[in-house]
């Protein structure tokens, strides 16, 4: 990781996240069902922290190398909407979704545990790279998480920017009825 301090101000200016699926939604492995049809498992902690995410008013992605219904009817649950699928190269879809929520590198942290993510990774002001990311990745990143792809370290990331933009504690006590 990173100094702390350079932390902290590259995630006070995240606007836009940006997530892989496969080792980072989910724990990478691939499960097929009965009939071929890919089975994916996501953590329900990553869940709310994404929909905490939207519900402060930040943008979220998904860019993901493969096609999944199950990815597709996970994030259509969480309100993302920007879901991109079957992507053989990430970077210009990437240049796209920056477009389209009008946000700059700097703006943007992006999550990934392989290396089709380092091109993103190498442009975004807040790299993550789950704990199961390759070593790579994990060179790559500002930050690794203690937790892995589809074990909550989407929900690790959340808390860390949130907490740092200030937004953390007014968020839980929101749930919590105050």
């Amino acid at each position: 990781m990173r100094s702390r301090s350079s932390l902290l101000r590259r995630a006070r200016r995240i606007r836009l996240l940006v997530l892989d699926v496969d080792g980072v939604l989910t724990d990478g492995q691939l499960l097929y069902g009965p009939r071929g049809e890919a089975l994916k498992r996501f953590d329900i902690h990553d869940g709310l922290a994404l929909v905490a995410w939207k519900k402060v008013g930040l943008f979220a992605a998904v860019l993901s190398g493969r096609r999944s219904s199950a990815v597709a009817h996970r994030m259509a649950e969480l309100g993302i909407e920007a879901i991109y699928e079957g992507l053989k190269e990430k970077l210009p879809k990437y240049k796209a979704i920056l477009d389209r929520f009008s946000c700059h590198d700097r703006e943007v942290a992006v999550m990934g545990d392989d290396l089709t993510d380092l091109p993103l990774l190498a442009r975004a002001g807040l790299a993550i790279a789950p704990a199961n990311a390759v070593p790579e990745v994990k060179a790559q990143a500002h930050v690794v998480t203690r937790r892995g792809g589809g074990r909550g370290a989407v929900r690790e990331a959340v808390e860390t920017i949130l907490r740092a933009q200030g937004r953390w504690a007014s968020l839980v006590r929101g749930y919590q009825g105050r």
